[in-house]
């Protein structure tokens, strides 16, 4: 049996992985789903980066959860690399499911092609809280392709607004470049979140782990939502020593 801490991505919460968490379970492993601070319905959105961090590491602690094969969903990717420099004792594997990895001091918005930098910033001056808000066609076209149109629109109203201003703190990676926790990348193989080529999340991202274990499985950026069964699975394969 193994542990699994499940962080979201932006404009998620962690009733996302509500599907995938039944099948881990299915399966006999002990899981976790917590919400980040800062995302979700209702919540204050005027959180660091640090502070949705802090959620998590807390989170783990209080639970008093080991041997923890934690693993980040998108810009997860960048709080379990915070997690893990915090308690690297208790953490067994990375898992960076289609996950943001970031160089040293970079931010997020670094991490983004041009025009969705434009986009992003754009949302936020518009907003009345600075966050940012995924239009519909976007999330339809790029994050969930492999989804018919009802299930784009259902799983689309469990999307909240994010708090730009994680997107343009850098983030100091040192010691998590120091560190030797084992680390997986799981991806979808039609993941075009951040568009192909040159800009996709693999191998532009992974390569940055140094060495990992590399697990593809068809889909999208949002196989949490489109096949949540298949992705459990892989998550398992992903999770092993």
């Amino acid at each position: 049996m193994l542990t699994f801490v499940l962080v979201h991505g932006a404009f998620h919460d962690g009733s996302a992985w509500e599907a995938v968490i039944t099948r881990l379970r299915q399966r006999g492993h002990e899981v976790f789903g917590p919400p980040v601070a800062g995302h979700g319905k209702g919540v204050d959105r005027q959180v660091t980066h640090a502070e949705s961090t802090q959620s998590v590491i807390d989170f783990i602690v209080e639970r008093g959860l080991t041997d923890v094969v934690l693993l980040g969903h998108s810009y997860g990717g960048t709080i379990i690399c915070k997690v893990v420099e915090a308690i690297p004792e208790r953490v067994r594997r990375l898992v960076f499911l289609g996950g943001v990895e970031l160089n040293d001091g970079e931010t997020m918005l670094d991490a983004f092609p041009p025009a969705i930098r434009e986009l992003f910033a754009e949302l936020a001056a518009t907003s009345s809280d600075n966050t940012v808000m995924l239009p519909f066609d976007t999330w339809r076209e790029a994050l969930i392709n492999d989804g018919d149109l009802e299930l784009a629109r259902r799983s689309y109203e469990q999307l909240s607004p994010a708090p730009f201003q994680q997107l343009v703190e850098p983030i100091d990676l040192k010691k998590f470049y120091t560190l030797a926790t084992p680390r997986s990348y799981l991806i979808g193989t039609e993941d075009t979140c951040m568009l192909p080529g040159e800009w996709a999340l693999h191998p532009r991202m992974s390569s940055r782990l140094g060495f990992y274990h590399l697990v593809q499985m068809p889909g999208s950026h949002e196989l949490i939502f489109s096949n949540p069964i298949g992705l459990a699975d892989k998550i398992i394969e992903a999770g092993r020593d």
